[in-house]
């Protein structure tokens, strides 16, 4: 993957370290290969994004020793037309039957009447209610922020499911379909989970292809740009196409919100909205 500056300029304000690293993260072939150093990552108030904010989600993003990451989304609804094709990019990468959608494409309902498409993901909360729930700790949540699912684990008590608030848990209540991969007798793991009969699964932001550089498969998958994989501890976010930008500017300049902030989750799911949305409205 080689994505495109698309005539990024470097915002002014930066710190001298932060500056420095845009400008190597935006030379180098692979942009995800190369998030790493502390930058200017931020947060996002109750409704919008502010500059106070940005110190808190810095610091809570670099608690646990100091991650090389801080995995986030960013989901721009002003261009989404709800094709779904997230949907099922997510599906085929993973295998699922119809019925598994770990991404979601809602109908939701605008301030004046009309609808328009909310993609929804596994929020990867910061304080995931559905971690503490878990009765044999299948559900874990690494230092770079994923929350993820042990498939050996599970023993499918759903209690995840009717802990999280953002309907993001699927339960496999059939056979899981044949599998195509390359090495059918590997091992499940929690960042490449295969899915078992009575057993929980969710999104896991493609965490295994994270590591090499590679986009989650709805990233990938989305014509219009719609989705972007960020990472708050270097302050830049990608999407299919290859449009790269700085994530803390891209948030503020475009009033960023988070769904359900309300809660205390603290995802790590940001929205940006312009037509009149109300993510609080399901049609």
């Amino acid at each position: 993957m080689q994505p495109a500056n698309h005539g990024l300029e470097v915002p002014p304000g930066l710190s001298p370290k932060v500056k420095e690293e845009v400008i190597k993260v935006l030379s180098r072939r692979n942009l995800l290969t190369t998030l790493g150093v502390a930058a200017a990552g931020g947060a996002l108030a109750t409704v919008t994004y502010k500059d106070d904010a940005n110190a808190a989600t810095t610091a809570s993003a670099a608690k646990k020793n100091d991650p090389e990451h801080a995995w986030c989304m960013v989901i721009d609804l002003r261009i989404c037309d709800g094709c779904q094709s997230c949907t099922r990019s997510c599906q085929q990468r993973h295998e699922l039957r119809e019925e598994q959608t770990w991404i979601k494409v809602y109908s939701m309902t605008n301030t004046s009447g009309g609808t328009f498409a909310m993609p929804r993901p596994c929020m990867m909360c910061e304080d995931p209610p559905c971690l503490k729930v878990c009765p044999v700790g299948a559900t874990i949540r690494t230092d770079e922020g994923l929350v993820l699912v042990d498939e050996d684990a599970c023993v499918g008590s759903r209690a995840c499911m009717a802990a999280c608030p953002y309907e993001a848990r699927y339960f496999n209540w059939t056979e899981p379909l044949p599998t195509k991969r390359l090495l059918p007798m590997a091992k499940s793991m929690p960042q490449m989970p295969m899915q078992k009969k009575g057993t929980v699964g969710k999104c896991v932001l493609c965490a295994d292809r994270l590591p090499y550089g590679e986009l989650p498969a709805c990233v990938a998958g989305c014509p219009m740009g719609v989705l972007y994989i960020g990472d708050l501890v270097t302050d830049i976010a990608v999407n299919g196409p290859g449009t790269t930008v700085v994530l803390s500017e891209f948030l503020r300049a475009n009033d960023a919100v988070r769904y359900k902030e309300e809660l205390g989750t603290n995802p790590r799911v940001y929205y940006i909205l312009g037509h009149g949305q109300n993510l609080g409205g399901q049609a």
